[in-house]
C-alpha cells in the first residue's frame, strides 16, 4: 500500500520528479560509462599488441622496451647484433621473429625498419591481424607502409614516394633524399601505435644510411641484376626486354632474406608459450651478448599501474556528479514538504503513524534511484553497442561482454545506499510533521 500511495504522490509532482529522474539517470549513465570505459580500456591497453610472447632488447629498462618497440616512443639504447638474432632464429622454441629498427622519422612520425613478418604475425586486440586497407606489404627494396592516420593526415596514397629523415625529431636537416620509398600498402585502421607509423624495409633502410650493400643475402635486387646480365649476353635487347617485365610482374620480395647488420628490437613468437619464461631467462642470462627480454602482458600491467591514478580520479569525478544529484533528490523532496502538509495530516488522520511516513519518504526516493538505474543500464548498454565499431576504429577500446561487470553491480549497490542515506533528511522532516500533525489532532 505504501508503494502505492508513493506512486501516486509523485505522479501528483510528476514535473519535479521527472525532472529530478533525469538528472539521476544521466549522473549513474555518466558514472556507469567511467567505470565501463575504465575497465575496457586497461583490458585493451594490455591487448595493444596480441600474440607476441617476448620483446628482446639491449638492456635499457623493461618499460623503455616496450615503449620503443610497441608504443614508437623512445629508442633503445643499443642495438642487438645479427649474430644474436640468428640465434634467436634458430632456437627450436621460436617459432617466428619479427626485427625492428628504430631511430628515423617521417615529417613527426616514426620510421620502423622491419620485413614482412610484421604483417604476418603482428597482432593486436583479441588476436586481430594487421589489414590492408589499399595496397600490399613490401614489394621491394625500397618500398613503404604507412598507418591509416598517416595517410589521413598527409594525403598519401599507393604510389606515392616518400624521404625519411634521420633522428627522432620532427623537424630533422638530414634528410635521405637519394633513397626516396614507394607506398606499397596502407594498413587498416587499428586505434594502435601502428596507426601513426611508417614502416619501411630493413635492406631498404640501411641502403639510406650507408649505400647499397652487396653481400650474398642481399635479396632480390642483386640476384634480379646477375640475372639481367646473363640475359643481355644470351638474348637479343628486345628478348632481354620482355624477359625483364615478365621476371618484374612475376617477382616475390623476400624482406627475410637480407641481413641487416643490427636492429634495435626483436619481436618472439613461441611455439608453446608456457615455454616464455623459460626462454626469457635463457636470454637474460645470456653472456655472449648482453640482452634483456621481457613480457609484453607483463610489462603493460607495470605500465597501466603508473596510469592507474588517472582512472580513479575520472571514477571519483564522476561518483561526485552521482552525489550532487542525489542532493538535488533529497533538496526536491525537502522542498516540496510544505505543499505535502495537507497530504500528511489526510494520512494522519487515517491512521498512518510518523514512522509510516519516514518509509513513505524513503520509499518515493528508493523508486525513483531504482528507476533511474534502469534506465541508465539500458541507455548505457544501447549507446556502447551502438559506438563500439566506433571506439574499436577510431581509439583501438575494443569492447568485450558482458559489459557490466561485478564493479557495475557494487556501483548500483552504492547508489541506492546512498539515496537511503540523503533521504533521512526529507524523511525525518515528514516524520517530525507527522508527530506535529498528531500532536495537533490530540490538542
Amino acid at each position: 500500500m505504501l508503494s502505492t500511495i508513493a506512486i501516486e504522490s509523485l505522479k501528483r509532482r510528476k514535473t519535479t520528479a521527472i525532472l529530478t529522474l533525469l538528472s539521476i539517470t544521466i549522473s549513474i549513465s555518466l558514472l556507469l560509462c567511467v567505470d565501463i570505459i575504465r575497465t575496457q580500456v586497461k583490458t585493451s591497453f594490455t591487448r595493444t599488441v596480441s600474440g607476441v610472447d617476448l620483446i628482446v632488447g639491449a638492456p635499457s629498462g623493461q618499460l623503455n622496451l616496450l615503449l620503443s618497440s610497441v608504443f614508437n616512443i623512445g629508442t633503445p639504447t643499443k642495438g642487438i647484433e645479427y649474430i644474436s638474432i640468428a640465434a634467436l632464429q634458430s632456437n627450436k622454441q621460436v617459432s617466428w621473429l619479427i626485427p625492428l629498427s628504430l631511430g628515423d622519422t617521417h615529417r613527426g612520425f616514426r620510421v620502423v625498419g622491419t620485413t614482412n613478418s610484421f604483417f604476418d604475425h603482428f597482432k593486436y586486440g583479441d588476436m586481430q591481424s594487421l589489414e590492408m586497407a589499399a595496397g600490399s606489404t613490401f614489394t621491394q627494396p625500397l618500398s613503404t607502409v604507412i598507418g591509416a592516420d598517416i595517410a589521413k593526415s598527409l594525403g598519401y596514397k599507393v604510389g606515392d614516394k616518400i624521404i625519411i629523415s634521420h633522428g627522432l625529431g620532427s623537424v630533422s636537416f638530414n634528410n635521405h633524399d637519394d633513397h626516396p620509398f614507394t607506398i606499397s600498402g596502407i594498413v587498416k585502421k587499428t586505434g594502435t601505435p601502428v596507426d601513426k607509423a611508417v614502416y619501411v624495409t630493413l635492406q631498404g633502410l640501411e641502403e639510406a644510411h650507408t649505400g647499397p650493400k652487396h653481400s650474398p643475402t642481399s635479396m632480390l635486387g642483386r640476384k634480379s641484376a646477375d640475372k639481367a646480365n646473363e640475359h643481355e649476353h644470351e638474348h637479343e635487347h628486345e628478348h632481354e626486354h620482355e624477359h625483364d617485365e615478365h621476371t618484374k610482374e612475376h617477382a616475390v620480395y623476400n624482406s627475410e632474406a637480407f641481413t641487416p647488420e643490427s636492429v634495435s628490437v626483436v619481436m618472439l613468437g613461441l611455439k608453446h608459450r608456457v615455454t616464455a619464461l623459460q626462454l626469457q631467462y635463457q636470454i637474460n642470462q645470456s653472456k655472449k651478448e648482453p640482452l634483456m627480454a621481457i613480457l609484453p602482458g607483463m610489462a603493460l600491467a607495470e605500465l597501466w599501474q603508473i596510469m592507474g591514478n588517472v582512472e580513479s580520479l575520472l571514477l571519483g569525478l564522476s561518483g561526485l556528479i552521482v552525489i550532487c544529484a542525489l542532493i538535488g533528490l533529497a533538496t526536491m523532496l525537502l522542498a516540496t514538504m510544505r505543499e505535502r502538509y495537507q497530504e500528511i495530516a489526510v494520512l494522519r488522520t487515517i491512521g498512518a503513524g510518523p514512522f509510516t511516513l519516514l518509509l513513505l519518504i524513503q520509499i518515493e526516493a528508493m523508486l525513483l534511484t531504482i528507476l533511474s538505474a534502469a534506465l541508465s543500464l539500458g541507455l548505457v548498454a544501447g549507446l556502447m553497442s551502438a559506438l563500439k565499431p566506433w571506439l574499436s576504429s577510431t581509439y583501438g577500446l575494443f569492447l568485450s561482454s558482458p559489459l557490466f561487470g561485478q564493479s557495475s553491480v557494487i556501483i548500483i549497490l552504492l547508489i541506492l545506499g546512498c539515496t537511503y542515506l540523503v533521504s533521512l533528511f526529507p524523511a525525518v522532516a515528514a516524520y517530525r510533521r507527522g508527530l506535529h500533525a498528531g500532536l495537533n489532532a490530540n490538542s
